[in-house]
């Protein structure tokens, strides 16, 4: 399939979509087809197979009009019949098998029959729908080799916004939608991408997958007033040191030094339990601030005693010193800890006559292992 004529399938596929999203959960009833955008034309282009327009005109077809959601550029939507014998046929071309979804058929059906309105039934169809089309336009972003885009990225996150959170094809979605946008290199998403799904969780008030996408963004501010909410709605007050601690070192394990600062900066500022500081109350949030400076140093001393003369508070949660150790591995040069080829009793023999016993302490601080941040 030719570039331009993916990106009208595309294009199309939004369309639908969005079309699909905005009626779903509205209307109960027969759904005239104005409302859906439908409208009888007196023409319209005619798509041929091998992928080009035509100036043939066709009478008395349903055409789909331009959502309003979406720029005037999609002027192809004006130009796909819905109606007559070769309607299925004729967005097959465009979308590959997307006639032949459940919902379309209802819609051909209702506009060959009434010609006016679509029957209850459709309705249940609209969100399951939507999804299929969701799909297909990151097929055609996949087929088609296109590079990422703000303009797409933030499609792709307003699709994700209406979808329905506790579907299973969501969690597909932005699967998808993240690898796509990696652009092949093997990361975790675009940035943009993360920061616009974050965005769309934390009105949804889903807390936890906000953070997890706010920690692949570069929106530090942002995270830190999700974490400020999230605080105060569904924490401990004896917590609130805790929130932002781990997101600080969760920041700094993936090597974002400039968001961990301005994730601590801002909700130390915001968070109303928290007196200004530094010097703060809590020893937690001394530590952090240190922490923060010692990575600007770069002093392994400094890290070191740091944790050292801290871990009353670090015990609080068993992952800090996992975070520590891969902090230490990133900005402060500790090498990876050494484990033992041989497991069991023969391996604490040999560390034990290697001496690894009294480099312990030591080693503690290290681990070349990656780090989950849930």
């Amino acid at each position: 399939m030719s570039q331009s004529k993916h990106t009208e399938a595309r294009e199309l596929m939004c369309s639908g979509a969005l079309l699909f999203f905005s009626h779903g959960q509205v209307r109960s009833g027969p759904i005239p087809l104005s409302a859906w955008g439908l409208r009888v034309g007196k023409g319209a282009s005619r798509e041929r197979h091998d992928g080009r327009l035509s100036s043939s005109r066709l009478h008395g077809c349903a055409c789909v009009g331009v959502l309003g959601a979406l720029p005037a550029r999609v002027s192809i939507l004006q130009a796909v019949p819905l109606r007559g014998p070769r309607a299925s046929a004729r967005l097959t071309s465009l979308t590959g098998n997307w006639s032949s979804r459940p919902a379309l058929p209802s819609l051909l059906k209702a506009s060959q029959t009434s010609g006016s309105v679509i029957p209850n039934h459709f309705c249940v169809l609209q969100q399951n729908s939507a999804a299929d089309l969701s799909m297909l336009v990151l097929e055609s972003l996949e087929k088609a080799e296109v590079e990422v885009a703000t303009d797409l990225l933030e499609n792709l996150a307003k699709l994700f916004s209406l979808m329905d959170p506790n579907s299973p094809e969501r969690v597909a979605f932005v699967s998808r939608a993240l690898k796509w946008s990696s652009g092949g290199s093997g990361k975790l998403g675009h940035p943009r991408l993360h920061q616009l799904l974050a965005l769309t969780l934390w009105k949804e008030q889903n807390y936890c997958e906000s953070r997890y996408h706010f920690l692949h963004s570069a929106d530090g501010e942002g995270c830190a007033h999700m974490l400020v909410e999230y605080s105060t709605s569904r924490g401990f007050r004896s917590e609130v040191d805790m929130f932002v601690a781990q997101a600080v070192l969760q920041f700094l394990c993936l090597k974002n030094k400039s968001s961990a600062s301005v994730v601590f900066t801002t909700y130390t500022q915001k968070h109303p339990s928290i007196e200004s500081g530094p010097p703060f109350v809590q020893p937690l949030l001394n530590f952090i601030w240190f922490l923060l400076l010692a990575v600007d140093g770069g002093k392994l001393t400094v890290f070191t005693v740091l944790c050292e003369q801290y871990q009353p508070s670090l015990r609080r949660d068993p992952m800090y010193n996992e975070y520590l150790d891969r902090i230490g591995q990133l900005f402060f040069g500790v090498p990876p800890k050494q484990t033992s080829s041989y497991g069991g009793l023969l391996g604490n023999l040999l560390s034990s006559l290697m001496g690894a016993s009294e480099q312990e302490g030591e080693d503690s601080q290290d681990d070349s292992s990656p780090i989950e941040l849930d």
